[in-house]
């Protein structure tokens, strides 16, 4: 297939992000990571440093990344230093601790609620799919597999990398590529075939170090938020919020025009 990307490659492969673009799980993640960092900010904050966790620094700091890597950014961006503590630990004074909070209560969410998919990615896939493109999927999430069980949406991808196979296979987390291109080396194509779908900045900026040909991001958040603009400048070749527009484009995926770059 052929796209409108700056590439104008042929596209075999596409790799999406589970969450935020897949299923629609990105709000219980805020809210779980909010629950705790606002508690850890009350015993270990002042003044303006102790301000609640906003949607901002979901997106600087925690969106997309490794739970530890989230905790540890957040904390420097605060000024908070906190050791680095045990695995397994609970608590909220080391970053182990801090991780294990923010997981127990996305893990208590996951068990009461069914995850639900969102139609319009669902609907990319399986034309993608019908036109011979495999699909793949990734997250830093090591919940990912309960959550695509959930979503009853597992079977749609060929192949499937979390955050437990990346760590077994010593894959940096985003910004780095290595998670990126490694689906695709699973998937049997190179990043010059592939597209990534994303809705995280670290994930954009993820795909284009990896040389993807085309990178769309998904901005499903209020106009005002300014994330697709952050979208745009990590380097998504085209922006949307909803999927469903790259299944209407005349030549493939220019739902919008590319990004310029440089």
């Amino acid at each position: 297939m052929t796209t409108t990307g700056s590439a104008h490659a042929s596209i075999h492969a596409a790799i999406l992000d589970m969450d935020g673009v897949v299923t629609d799980t990105a709000r219980a993640h805020f809210d779980a990571w909010a629950e705790t960092f606002d508690a850890v900010l009350a015993r270990h904050a002042a003044g303006a440093a102790a301000r609640p966790f906003a949607m901002s620094d979901y997106r600087a700091h925690v969106d997309g990344v490794p739970r530890l890597a989230g905790v540890r950014g957040f904390l420097a961006a605060r000024g908070v230093a906190l050791p680095e503590g045990e695995a397994g630990e609970a608590g909220l004074d080391s970053v182990q601790g801090i991780a294990a909070a923010k997981n127990a209560r996305f893990r208590a969410w996951l068990a009461a609620t069914p995850v639900p998919a969102y139609g319009d990615t669902i609907d990319l896939i399986r034309m993608l799919k019908a036109r011979g493109i495999a699909v793949g999927i990734f997250s830093a999430s090591r919940n990912a597999p309960a959550v695509l069980a959930s979503a009853g949406v597992r079977d749609l991808f060929d192949v499937a990398i979390d955050g437990t196979a990346a760590h077994e296979a010593g894959l940096p987390g985003k910004p780095a590529p290595d998670v990126l291109v490694e689906t695709a080396r699973r998937l049997g194509v190179g990043p010059e075939h592939a597209m990534v779908v994303e809705d995280a900045v670290s994930g954009v900026t993820a795909a284009r170090a990896g040389g993807f040909a085309l990178v769309v991001g998904v901005d499903r958040e209020d106009e005002a938020s300014g994330h697709g603009a952050a979208l745009r400048e990590a380097g998504a070749d085209v922006v949307t919020r909803d999927l469903r527009t790259l299944l209407r484009a005349p030549a493939g995926f220019g739902a919008e025009e590319p990004a310029p770059r440089g």
